[in-house]
C-alpha cells in the first residue's frame, strides 16, 4: 500500500496536475493581479482605501456565496463536466471586467467573475483528492499550487507592463486569452472524474449540504480554513501601494519585485511539498506560520527602504505565507470521505473566500490614507491583527492534523 501510494507518477495524472495548475493560474492571476493595480485604480478612479478593500472583497464575497450555493451540487456531477462550466463562467466574468469602465462597472464584473472563479479550486482540489493518494497529495499541491508563483513570474508583470500601455483593463484581457486556450485543452484531455458517483448516497442537495456541514470533523476544518484565509489576505490588498508610497519603489520597479517574488515561490512551493509528504505537515506548517507573523511585523512597520532589502524581506514574508499553504490543503483534504470530498471542498473554498472578502473589507477599514500618493497609515495595524488570528490558526491546523492521524489508524487497522 506505501510502495503503491508513494510511487511516480504516471503520464496521466502528470497531464491532470498541468491541466489544474494551468487552470490555478489563470484564476489566481485574476485575483493577484487587483493587488498591484491597486495603487492604479486608486488613482484612475479616486479610490479611497475603504472603496478598493470593496472592490477586492466583492470578488470574495461571491465566490464563497457561490459555493455554498453549489456544495449540495458538487458530487452529483462529473467533476471534468463542473469544472468545464465554472470555468466558462469565470471566463466571461473576466470579460466583463476588462469591459468595465466606472467603479460600480468593476464592482459588479467581479462578483460575476466571484461566483465562477471562487468554485473552481474546491474542485480541482475533489479532483485531486479523488485521483491521488495522501501520501503524494504534498508535491501535487506543490506543483499546482505553483501557479500562484507563476502568476507573480509571469503574468502580473505581463499584466502590470499592458496595463502601463493600455490600461488597466488589460490583464483581465490577457487571462481571458489564455483562459480560452485552458478551457479547449480540459475539453479535449481530460478524462471523465465520475466514480464517486458510484458511492453516491441519495440525498436531495440541502440533504447532502446539511450532512456536510453538521459533522463535527468537517466544521474543525471549516474553522480552521476560514482563520487561515483572514490571516492570508489581510495585508494582500495593499500591498502594491505600500511599496510605492511608503518603502519608495517606483511603478517600474514593482512589475521586477513581483516577479523575483514569484520566482523564489517557483523554488520554495514545490520543495515544500516534497517536505509535507516526508515529514510532519502541521510540523512544517507552525513553522512556516511562526515565520511569517515574524516577517509581517517586520515589513509593516519600515518606511523608505533600499530595493533590494525590499526584495530579500518580500522573498523571507512570502516563504512563510507559502509555506503554510500546502500542508494546511493536503491535511485538510484528508477529512471528508469519497461520497463528501465535493460538498466538503465547496463548503470549504467558500468560507476560505468568505473570510477573504471579510479580511480586505476589515483591512480597508483599518488601513487610510491622507491623499493621493500619500504614506498608507495603520498598515502595522493589521500585521498585529494577522499575529493574533494566525496563533488561533496553529492551535487548530493541530486539531486537524489529529483527526487525519485517527483516520489514517482506523483505515490501516481496517485493512
Amino acid at each position: 500500500m506505501n510502495q503503491e501510494s508513494t510511487a511516480s507518477f504516471s503520464g496521466y495524472q502528470k497531464l491532470v496536475i498541468f491541466l489544474l495548475a494551468i487552470t490555478q493560474f489563470t484564476v489566481i492571476l485574476d485575483f493577484m493581479v487587483m493587488s498591484p493595480l491597486g495603487d492604479m485604480l486608486m488613482k484612475s478612479l479616486s479610490l479611497t482605501p475603504t472603496d478598493f478593500g470593496i472592490t477586492v472583497s466583492a470578488y470574495a464575497f461571491s465566490a464563497g456565496t457561490s459555493g455554498l450555493l453549489t456544495a449540495g451540487f458538487a458530487d452529483k456531477f462529473d467533476r471534468k463536466k463542473l469544472l468545464l462550466f465554472f470555468y466558462i463562467g469565470f471566463i466571461l466574468g473576466t470579460a466583463c471586467c476588462g469591459l468595465a469602465h466606472t467603479y460600480s462597472q468593476l464592482v459588479a464584473a467581479r462578483i460575476v467573475t466571484g461566483l465562477f472563479g471562487g468554485v473552481i479550486s474546491s474542485i480541482s482540489m475533489a479532483i485531486i483528492t479523488d485521483l491521488f493518494s495522501l501520501q503524494q497529495r504534498g508535491r501535487v499541491m506543490g506543483f499546482t499550487q505553483m501557479g500562484f508563483g507563476a502568476s507573480q513570474v509571469l503574468g502580473v508583470p505581463i499584466g502590470l507592463y499592458l496595463a502601463n500601455i493600455w490600461g488597466w483593463e488589460a490583464p483581465f484581457w490577457l487571462v481571458v486569452a489564455i483562459a480560452l486556450v485552458i478551457a479547449a485543452l480540459i475539453m479535449t484531455k481530460l478524462k471523465p472524474i465520475n466514480q464517486h458517483l458510484l458511492i453516491q448516497r441519495e440525498k436531495t442537495a440541502v440533504a447532502h449540504l446539511w450532512h456536510t456541514v453538521k459533522l463535527k470533523k468537517h466544521r474543525i476544518g471549516f474553522t480552521s480554513t476560514a482563520l487561515l484565509s483572514i490571516g492570508g489576505f489581510m495585508m494582500m490588498p495593499f500591498g502594491s501601494a505600500f511599496a510605492i508610497n511608503n518603502l519608495g519603489i517606483t511603478e517600474s520597479q514593482l512589475p521586477l519585485l513581483f516577479m523575483i517574488s514569484g520566482l523564489s515561490s517557483l523554488v520554495i512551493l514545490p520543495l515544500i511539498g516534497k517536505l509535507s509528504d516526508k515529514i510532519s505537515k502541521f510540523k512544517i506548517f507552525a513553522v512556516a506560520s511562526v515565520w511569517m507573523m515574524l516577517m509581517c511585523v517586520i515589513y509593516t512597520n519600515l518606511s523608505i527602504t533600499p530595493f533590494l532589502l525590499v526584495v530579500l524581506l518580500n522573498i523571507l514574508m512570502m516563504m512563510g505565507i507559502m509555506s503554510r499553504m500546502i500542508p494546511s490543503q493536503a491535511l485538510t483534504s484528508a477529512i471528508p470521505e469519497p461520497q463528501d470530498r465535493g460538498a466538503f471542498m465547496s463548503i470549504n473554498s467558500s468560507l476560505q473566500q468568505i473570510a477573504g472578502g471579510v479580511a480586505a473589507a476589515v483591512s480597508g477599514l483599518i488601513v487610510s490614507q491622507s491623499g493621493k500618493g500619500q504614506p498608507l497609515q495603520h498598515y502595522d495595524l493589521v500585521a498585529y491583527v494577522i499575529v493574533i488570528i494566525t496563533m488561533v490558526s496553529i492551535f487548530l491546523m493541530w486539531r486537524v492534523s489529529k483527526l487525519v492521524l485517527a483516520k489514517e489508524k482506523t483505515a490501516l487497522s481496517q485493512a
